[in-house]
């Protein structure tokens, strides 16, 4: 492999709330490497996290020079603030991006995992929305190929006791099957439709397989293969508060 093109090659990493991904990247989002996943530990703490990212990266046996990582959370600056389907209370003001950072050697660059596969996947025109149903109730906003800060849509309250990770996540499924839950997805993206009037929607995760009603034209089924390609673009951004690059410590 040529000097120049090893490296410039990226280690992209998806954290979920059932499985770890990874797969190396060129500049262009191309894989180099097969798509791993080990499924995400049960005790699920940053150390635990981490040790799952090693042995994940041990199998991919390519070099690699930058790492993007999409973690299911709030993250700002690199650091890890919330965590809501990881270990509870193990992951408030987690320097993760730090952690990985000293851990490989390389700079680091950690967002959320909506985030991430956004960069992926959107055809950069116009409001563009992808929803994430997995393990939880992921989103990310991008306008004209530009990523917005991230919000927690998850967390807004859509009956008098759940917010939309209970009404969607896959506790949710698991308890009130899946009839019950495609119809909660169509009332949520008729609520998204009203109050955002996006140009396209696109709906990726685990359960998005388990959609049974017809969408709109403007409504796109998505894979995690295809939104792992994100952590090449996102080495693309310009630096903001949002999108920070985290170096190992000398």
């Amino acid at each position: 492999m040529p000097e120049e093109q090893k490296n410039s090659n990226i280690l992209s990493i998806d954290i979920g709330g059932t499985s770890i991904k990874a797969c190396i990247l060129d500049p262009k989002g191309e894989q180099l490497s097969e798509f791993k996943k080990l499924p995400t530990p049960k005790n699920s703490s940053p150390e635990e996290v981490i040790k799952s990212i090693k042995e994940l990266v041990g199998t991919l046996d390519l070099p690699f020079e930058k790492i993007s990582i999409g973690f299911p959370g709030y993250v700002k600056c690199g650091v890890v603030q919330t965590a809501p389907n990881l270990a509870k209370n193990k992951w408030t003001n987690v320097d993760l991006a730090q952690q990985i950072s000293d851990t490989f050697g390389k700079p680091v660059r950690l967002i959320n995992d909506a985030d991430q596969q956004a960069l992926g996947i959107v055809s950069g025109k116009g409001f563009e929305i992808v929803f994430t149903v997995g393990t939880g109730f992921g989103t990310a906003l991008v306008f004209d190929g530009d990523l917005l800060p991230h919000l927690e849509l998850a967390h807004l309250p859509i009956t008098k006791t759940k917010d939309y990770d209970d009404y969607l996540g896959n506790k949710a499924f698991e308890k009130q099957g899946k009839k019950e839950w495609n119809e909660r997805l169509e009332r949520v993206i008729e609520i998204y439709k009203t109050v955002f009037n996006y140009d396209t929607l696109y709906i990726g995760g685990g359960n998005s397989k388990e959609i049974n009603f017809p969408l709109d034209h403007n409504i796109k089924l998505v894979s995690n293969k295809d939104g792992i390609k994100g952590g090449a673009k996102l080495w693309d951004l310009e630096e903001k508060f949002h999108v920070f690059t985290t170096h190992p410590k000398k």
